[in-house]
């Protein structure tokens, strides 16, 4: 290893898993010329202009955590965190996450480990009814439940939910801030319940 490898290694050191251009000018005089270097050796990977993962020194973190990471404030939600709870049999390719910030949109989403990460954008007075989850925040079933409905105007493969598990009260007590329309197609589903 030459003295040059050695300098980045010792540099990644002070690099968490996952982390921004901003960290790395703390760091170092020469950011761009030390993430070019640590790149090429395959000592960091790149999420996207900005954000990386030091996979030389930390596993590749879950989609979840690099989800809510690249756009703060953030939470799960959809049918990624229907799976999560147990009321979608179905393994989706897509997680969602519901950030305040304007960069969202299907120009925006990226691929990772397999799987495309989404960005949506949710009003303010919605942004509620997550709880964190190791190093994420996640939808309760409830709210995704109602962020779907919200999002997408239905609730893909809907004869494989398991149902059981949502909390009535909670469901309807949420329901109230989202729009008409939203409350409207949940009360389709509320025959299940």
């Amino acid at each position: 290893m030459t003295d040059m490898e050695k300098s980045t290694v010792k540099r990644l050191k002070f690099l968490p898993g996952l982390f921004r251009l901003e960290d790395v000018e703390k760091l170092t005089p020469h950011p761009a010329t030390f993430l070019s270097r640590a790149l090429k050796n395959g000592l960091i990977h790149r999420l996207m202009r900005g954000h990386y993962v030091n996979s030389f020194l930390y596993d590749f973190p879950r989609v979840e955590t690099v989800g809510c990471f690249l756009r703060p404030p953030a939470y799960i939600s959809g049918e990624w965190a229907l799976n999560y709870h147990g009321v979608s049999l179905q393994a989706p390719v897509v997680c969602t996450v519901i950030t305040l910030g304007q960069a969202v949109g299907t120009c925006r989403d990226i691929s990772y480990q397999g799987v495309t990460i989404e960005f949506s954008k949710i009003s303010p007075h919605l942004f509620s009814g997550f709880f964190r989850a190791d190093d994420f925040y996640m939808a309760t079933p409830e709210k995704a439940l109602l962020d779907t409905l919200y999002l997408r105007r239905c609730i893909p493969a809907e004869d494989e939910l398991e149902l059981d598990n949502i909390n009535i009260e909670a469901l309807n007590d949420m329901a109230t801030k989202y729009p008409p329309s939203v409350v409207r197609r949940l009360d389709l589903y509320r025959k299940r319940f």
